[in-house]
């Protein structure tokens, strides 16, 4: 399956398992949503499950929140990520907050799909990285795949969690890779990372389609590095990345989002205060610019590529 198959499959082996789960959002019925993830839903499960919504991201949430703490499993698709800043009101003051403000007594088990990041030559609002905006809110967890196979148990995962999660697929990454993934149910833990390579020169961290430019720019250097994937930004999993670091002294990030206020620099701040003994040179971050993300013309000179990936490990090593 490609990534974008990987989450259909994931919806339906949700929606088979859990009658309560229902998916919602614009154009996700008839059309299967802009992207096609929801393609078949409606014509399986019905039209009390796969609703169309109006243009309106703040409905779309609000209603979700009713849903979750009515005891439904809502999986509302926002079409692209630049689209959910509608809805920061609903998802920050009551998505969030809801098990909180109740001490315990009601749960919102929002599960907010959205496409992210570059790579699709798209238009403005469709294009951001702006992740770590979800991972400074209290109350939400975060979580973004890098290859389909993932995808789907990670999401699996999500939708069985009685928290609200923001699921960030990398719109670039769709349809770009194929791998083996079995048609059933399964699960991945959130919060555990992946050591996608194991080396001892140096440690790159990165999530998303960034993840697949890091496994590039290992192609054309020598330097033994070690892989990990995040998968899951919040929560973080500290232990994997620490244990990395002070095994190899050295550390490059690297995000697609801009670089002031990223996840990185909490990243860095947490090496810092656990594994700064350990580092042999100054932990590096690769990462988009302080800029609205650029229109395709300037779109490869935004994304962090291989050749800076590259230049950051040997920087690193040779420091």
């Amino acid at each position: 399956m490609n990534l974008v198959q990987a989450v259909n499959s994931g919806l339906k082996c949700a929606m088979a398992d859990d009658e309560k789960v229902v998916v919602l959002g614009e154009d996700v019925g008839l059309d299967g949503g802009v992207f096609r993830a929801c393609e078949g839903l409606l014509k399986q499960f019905g039209p009390k499950r796969v609703m169309d919504t109006p243009l309106a991201e703040s409905g779309i949430i609000g209603v979700s929140a009713g849903m979750a703490v009515a005891g439904l499993k809502p999986v509302p698709e926002i079409q692209f990520s630049g689209f959910l800043y509608m809805a920061l009101g609903q998802l920050i003051n009551h998505v969030s907050r809801i098990r909180n403000r109740s001490r315990g007594a009601f749960t919102c088990p929002v599960i907010i799909r959205t496409p992210y990041g570059g790579g699709i030559r798209a238009l403005e609002h469709h294009s951001e990285s702006m992740e770590a905006i979800y991972v400074h809110t209290p109350g939400l967890k975060v979580v973004i795949p890098s290859s389909p196979y993932d995808a789907k148990g990670l999401l699996i995962s999500a939708i069985n969690g009685n928290d609200p999660v923001v699921f960030m697929e990398p719109s670039r990454l769709y349809r770009a890779i194929r791998e083996e993934v079995p048609d059933g149910s399964y699960t991945i833990p959130l919060g555990k990372a992946k050591v996608v390579k194991e080396g001892n020169a140096v440690t790159v961290i990165s999530w998303g389609s960034m993840l697949q430019q890091a496994k590039l720019a290992l192609k054309h250097t020598d330097v033994d590095v070690e892989l990990i994937d995040l998968r899951t930004l919040k929560p973080l999993d500290v232990e994997a990345i620490i244990s990395s670091v002070k095994k190899t002294g050295r550390c490059i990030i690297v995000q697609e989002a801009p670089r002031t206020g990223g996840l990185a620099s909490e990243i860095i701040a947490l090496i810092n205060e656990q594994a700064l003994l350990s580092l042999k040179a100054p932990v590096s971050r690769v990462a988009g610019f302080d800029t609205a993300f650029p229109l395709y013309k300037l779109e490869d000179y935004y994304l962090p590529g291989t050749e800076r990936i590259i230049n950051a490990i040997e920087a690193t090593v040779n420091y």
